[in-house]
């Protein structure tokens, strides 16, 4: 399993979206099957932001599903194909 911790970049939107990208890209070649995105608790911005990201229909085509921790609404699960 990938990390991703989006707490130190929180608030610049190019890095959050360079590091989502740059993650899952890095995530299909090693061929890891999930990726957890830490966008934290907060105010539940950032985290919608991940999943607007995720969203995306070319995005999209690069996962099989995307899961939020019922036990810890800061963490987000991407699994892959």
């Amino acid at each position: 399993m990938i990390t991703l911790d989006l707490h130190p970049i929180f608030r610049n939107n190019r890095d959050i979206d360079l590091a989502l990208r740059e993650t899952l890209f890095r995530a299909a070649r090693t061929g890891e099957d999930v990726i957890e995105i830490i966008p934290g608790k907060g105010t539940g911005q950032l985290k919608k932001r991940v999943l607007a990201f995720l969203a995306q229909k070319h995005i999209k085509k690069l996962y099989a599903r995307v899961e939020t921790d019922a036990t810890n609404t800061g963490r987000v699960l991407v699994r892959l194909r």
